[in-house]
């Protein structure tokens, strides 16, 4: 093999798993978790002023696919709220420093859990080492690490959203056919005891002709 095309691809390995190693010490709170219900889940974080802040859920199982979600500052006003939402995505740069509080609540209902999603950021992600040392114009090779740790990262979000997608199907999925299990029992046993009357009254019905017959009076 050409010694220069073996030192490139030695190069780009060696920034392939660089990129895998900063994925996984990227920091995030992202996590599925069980509400109950009439139950309320509350999550506190301790942000400074002046930071990005993203919060992005969704319900992944359970009865109308609906949770009651806000965003309190550290003074306790309430920044972000929805209500029987299904998922939603909210940004913000926070004012003051202090502990902001992220509270999901199935309140409202009285027989249904939920599964919930959330994934929640709190800052930018950190430039790869040796980036913001950069006084000059970087180089390709810098270039590359960069579009493919873009990259990368949109490959992860991709997957999480197809991942939620695929349970939330599989879980209607079955669903309905358990709805569909206990329609069938239910009608195999209206057509059995329908069956069962109808052969029992023809039965009584030739019976009572035959007994008919057999006293009726001799002329």
């Amino acid at each position: 093999m050409n010694p220069g095309l073996s030192m490139v691809l030695k190069k780009q390995w060696i920034v392939f798993f660089l990129v895998l190693i900063l994925h996984q010490l990227t920091q995030a709170v992202e996590l599925t978790f069980e509400l109950a219900d009439n139950a309320r889940e509350c999550f506190f974080e301790d942000i400074q002023k002046n930071t990005s802040v993203v919060l992005e859920f969704q319900v992944v199982t359970g009865g109308k696919y609906g949770v009651d979600v806000s965003i309190e500052a550290p003074t306790k006003e309430v920044i972000y709220r929805q209500v029987k939402s299904q998922f939603d995505s909210h940004q913000f740069v926070t004012l003051m420093s202090g502990t902001y509080i992220v509270c999901f609540s199935n309140e409202f209902s009285t027989y249904s859990h939920k599964v919930v999603y959330m994934d929640f950021q709190v800052g930018d992600e950190p430039q790869l080492p040796g980036i913001q040392d950069h006084v000059t114009v970087m180089t390709q090779m810098e270039s590359s690490t960069q579009e493919v740790h873009k990259s990368l990262n949109s490959i992860i979000d991709y997957q999480t959203h197809h991942r939620l997608r695929e349970a939330q199907g599989r879980k209607r999925a079955e669903d309905l056919n358990e709805r569909v299990m206990w329609w069938s029992s239910i009608e195999f046993v209206v057509v059995l005891l329908a069956s069962t009357l109808q052969v029992y009254i023809v039965k009584n019905f030739f019976a009572s002709r035959t007994n008919d017959r057999s006293y009726a009076p001799l002329r």
